[in-house]
């Protein structure tokens, strides 16, 4: 190596450059991507009682609603059954009653704690989809402001998110019990 030959450090960085932080990355990153590997998180998650550990805002008779650990979108949940099932067919009609009532009441809840100009909300089924686990079905209810960056690079490039999971728990669950 030629020590002679000059290095930038991060000092040296251009003026126009900015640091994202996005600690919450690295266990995404880490964490196992083989569906078999590690159990199914949605249904590990529903086995403690301690919903605030897990991000679960409100839990329903059939289904329940979380905080989404890697996150599109500042406050972003999902909606999801307890029993592992892939496809909205495989519901019974209870529990597709219960999950669209959730999903209206996470868009309530997001209302009332952020105040979003409107919301992207759906599924994906299978990988070609995107769904990151295929085996569970799960809605999105991602709020959006206007001004905000539009919804595909956003979920392709780099997410800036203005609070900690911690904290936008405390805010969305001070809604919850507000009801």
């Amino acid at each position: 190596m030629d020590e002679s030959a000059p290095t930038q450090t991060s000092a040296q960085l251009p003026p126009s450059m900015e640091r994202l932080h996005a600690y919450w990355r690295m266990p995404y990153i880490l964490a196992p991507k083989n569906p078999d590997e590690g159990g199914n998180p949605f249904t590990r998650i529903t086995e403690t009682d301690d919903d605030a550990a897990e991000y679960i805002l409100l839990r329903g008779e059939l289904n329940y609603i979380v905080m989404n650990r890697y996150p599109y979108n500042a406050g972003h949940l999902l909606v999801l059954p307890y029993r592992e099932v892939a496809e909205l067919n495989s519901l019974t009609v209870k529990e597709r009653h219960e999950l669209m009532d959730l999903i209206v009441e996470a868009q309530n809840i997001l209302t009332r704690a952020l105040r979003p100009d409107g919301f992207n909300t759906g599924f994906n089924f299978g990988n070609a989809a995107g769904a990151g686990i295929p085996c569970h079905l799960h809605c999105h209810v991602v709020p959006r402001w206007n001004g905000d960056t539009n919804f595909m690079p956003v979920i392709g490039n780099t997410r800036v998110l203005p609070d900690s999971m911690d904290a936008m728990f405390q805010r969305l669950h001070a809604c919850v019990k507000a009801e």
